[in-house]
């Protein structure tokens, strides 16, 4: 329960992050899904601790604080090409690997439950994070402004 925490908690971050920072529709898009769909999660894997007396973490545990912060150093499309080949694509992995894990291995019913319904949203945004890694890594991301000339749009 505290991992699902974690990961919905970082995806929440980092898709706030990469609405602030992205200069891709695409990504852009991609990250206000996760912050909607992550933020869902989080609360029933809230409603499921709470039940049981668990009290869950607030705040990114330090693995993924370094990764958020690491992200964030980023800029352009660096940041999207990073952005997608990690919170898109590595994590969006590691969070199937947990899930399926949960789902077969759990003991809390509702735990089980939770995990089952979350499995299929996580491997929609896991196939469309690699298609847009993809177009990322190839420069096609939709990003706009990237001729060097664009005005700064504050």
């Amino acid at each position: 329960m505290m991992s699902m925490a974690q990961s919905n908690l970082a995806e929440v971050e980092m898709g706030r992050m990469a609405q602030n920072k992205s200069q891709s529709d695409q990504v852009k898009n991609f990250a206000q899904q996760m912050i909607d769909d992550h933020s869902k999660a989080l609360t029933e894997v809230q409603q499921v601790a709470e039940k049981r007396g668990i009290t869950l973490p607030t705040e990114l545990d330090r693995a993924h604080r370094a990764k958020a912060d690491k992200l964030g150093a980023l800029q352009g499309d660096a940041f999207d090409r990073a952005y997608m080949a990690q919170a898109g694509v590595a994590d969006h992995k590691k969070n199937h690997s947990m899930l399926r894990t949960a789902q077969s291995k759990a003991r809390d019913p509702d735990l089980k439950a939770l995990a089952a319904r979350t499995l299929p949203i996580v491997d929609q945004h896991l196939n469309s994070a690699q298609q847009l890694h993809k177009n990322t890594a190839q420069g096609r991301s939709g990003t706009q402004g990237t001729t060097g000339s664009s005005p700064d749009k504050r």
